[in-house]
């Protein structure tokens, strides 16, 4: 008997209990379902966390103050670094591109009749476009000039246009940050939301030193972070190692001293993220296999009933020349055919359940923007385990139907 004569035959007998394969089949839908919804929103949760360091800027480093001692007692946090930092970082390593001081300010910023309260108010470098890799959509930046002079501009986010400006253009209006007048020069491009829904374009950068003279009040050089970007992926290592060993000479710190900064590589942040969240979601899938197990032990539970209930027509096959590994195929292949077709709706439903996942979490987060992803790699799997579920709990009920006696089966009744 050929194997397209084994299927068609199998297909027959399922077709005779639809309601019996419906039920036998419903463990293993659930199963591949909820794999495939895992997965899937796994994998957006991690390309969503990829995205968001895409974001924050290209091959970024980043220097953060540590801790200093007064009097015995530790302290973080403290000012430890300076704009010299950066401007030293940025000329005397050369796996760096870019280097960008971080001042930051808060407050009120009013033109007109209008105020609004940022959520993010900055003093930053020349170089921090770069950094970030964000581009202008109107006007230009402020440059080194600037800095040395403290000049009072600025440049805006979009979100900042509709709250102030309405149908005015803003370039070259004057708005009062703190009641100090700051000219704007410039319009950033649009970055949206990040990943826990706060708004990137609702931001004002100025020149550092302007923040820290004038908006600040502090008459010293330091700064509260320096954002560094690598010239490429592959020497942001390189670009870590330079900058600690730079901040070491310029801070005088010794073998046996505690630095009093930190150098973080986002890349290294980015992959434990990763690491997490994959983790998670193979955590996840191996709870939701279970059910593929269940729904397994159905499958031979169902056959094994069948196998009961057609033993006289097993009987009649082997009698008219059927071999026993023609009934052991064809015991198999209904089983296969149970998991693929449950493989194949779980599939459907778990594709489906993660794109209504993704829309509820993308409309109770608006603006989080959580990528819909269906892995085929996934899905294949998904399929290949579900027909070795269906081959691993037919086989005992598919042997013992092929080990049955002719005789002893033509006389059951």
């Amino acid at each position: 008997m050929s194997f397209l004569d084994t299927v068609r035959i199998a297909l027959r007998a399922l077709l005779k209990n639809k309601m019996r394969a419906v039920l036998t089949i419903i463990g293993v839908v659930i199963g591949i379902a909820a794999v495939t919804t895992i997965v899937s929103i796994g994998q957006g949760a991690g390309q969503l966390v990829s995205g968001e360091f895409e974001a924050l800027g290209t091959n970024v480093v980043l220097v953060l103050p540590g801790q200093t001692r007064r009097g015995g007692v530790r302290q973080s946090g403290a000012p430890t670094l300076t704009a010299a930092d950066a401007d030293a970082i940025r000329v005397e390593c050369p796996a760096v591109l870019a280097a960008s001081p971080i001042v930051g300010t808060s407050g009120q910023i009013i033109y007109g009749n209008e105020n609004w309260n940022p959520k993010e108010m900055q003093g930053v470098g020349a170089d921090h476009l770069t950094v970030r890799n964000w581009a202008l959509d109107a006007g230009g930046f402020f440059s080194q000039t600037d800095i040395d002079s403290n000049a009072q501009v600025c440049v805006i986010g979009q979100t900042l246009i509709p709250k102030l400006f309405r149908t005015v253009n803003p370039l070259d209006e004057t708005v009062r940050v703190n009641n100090v007048p700051f000219r704007i020069i410039g319009i950033l491009k649009k970055k949206g939301a990040n990943m826990v829904g706060d708004d990137q374009d609702d931001v004002v950068l100025m020149p550092h030193s302007t923040v820290r003279k004038r908006l600040n009040g502090s008459p010293l050089d330091t700064v509260h972070a320096i954002m560094v970007s690598a010239r490429s992926t592959d020497q942001m290592s390189k670009a870590t190692k330079e900058i600690r060993a730079l901040m070491y000479e310029r801070h005088e710190v010794g073998p046996n001293d505690e630095a009093d900064f930190s150098v973080q590589d986002t890349t290294e942040i980015a992959a434990t993220l990763a690491i997490i969240t994959g983790t998670l979601t193979l955590m996840l899938s191996a709870i939701a296999g279970i059910s593929l197990l269940v729904g397994g032990v159905g499958i031979m539970n169902i056959m094994l009933v069948s196998v009961t209930e057609r033993t006289r027509e097993i009987g009649i096959r082997m009698a008219i020349g059927a071999r026993g590994k023609d009934i052991l195929r064809q015991f198999l292949v209904e089983s296969v055919v149970l998991s693929c077709i449950g493989g194949a709706i779980g599939i459907a439903l778990g594709t489906a359940a993660s794109m209504a996942a993704t829309m509820l979490i993308n409309a109770y987060k608006p603006g989080t923007e959580w990528p819909m992803v269906v892995s085929i790699p996934a899905a294949l799997v998904a399929m290949a385990f579900a027909a070795a579920v269906g081959v691993f709990f037919g086989y005992y009920p598919a042997r013992r139907a092929s080990m049955l006696d002719p005789i002893d089966a033509l006389r059951y009744e």
